[in-house]
């Protein structure tokens, strides 16, 4: 199951199925040889345990929560309010306004932008809180999607290090 999903998360095979893709099943080829087959399922393996949320590297937070104060959502996303803001063009991370005070510090732009389907994760969940005050347990799973949606964007370039489409 690891081999097929990391096969799924290689951005060169998106790339080259990518018509496929939207009108059929996808296809998974097979490994070029046992090595490669096992290298890529350690990746596999890898993204799953991420995207569970059942990684101890999500328990590594790269963010910080710096500013005490009332939790609540209230900072609405449009096309021309984000709420992202990049502080450091050098390490591409920024500022994720939750209302006018408080923001998640050192996000990385590479989480922020990053698609899974059709949507944005990072986007995503702070719009469906819209309104709500965030609790302790809320503010360190978003800190945990942020780290998992980070390792995401460098395994998969790490894919396609290991397998040629």
């Amino acid at each position: 199951m690891d081999y097929i999903y990391v096969v799924l998360h290689s951005p060169a095979y998106r790339e080259k199925y990518k018509e496929f893709l939207k009108i059929d099943f996808p296809r998974v080829p097979y490994p070029e040889d046992k090595e490669t087959f096992w290298q890529l399922v350690a990746l596999g393996s890898q993204l799953r345990e991420l995207h569970l949320l059942e990684s101890p590297k999500t328990e590594e937070y790269i963010t910080q929560y710096p500013v005490p104060g009332s939790n609540e959502v209230t900072r609405k996303m449009t096309t021309t309010s984000i709420g992202y803001e990049l502080v450091n063009e050098e390490t591409k991370t920024g500022k994720v306004w939750i209302n006018d005070e408080q923001y998640f510090d050192n996000v990385p732009l590479v989480a922020w932008e990053f698609y899974i389907g059709g949507y944005q994760p990072a986007q995503k969940w702070l719009k469906d809180r819209f309104g709500r005050t965030l609790s302790i347990d809320d503010i360190f799973h978003y800190q945990k999607i942020i780290v998992a949606l980070t390792e995401t964007a460098r395994i998969m370039e790490e894919i396609d290090l290991v397998w040629e489409v």
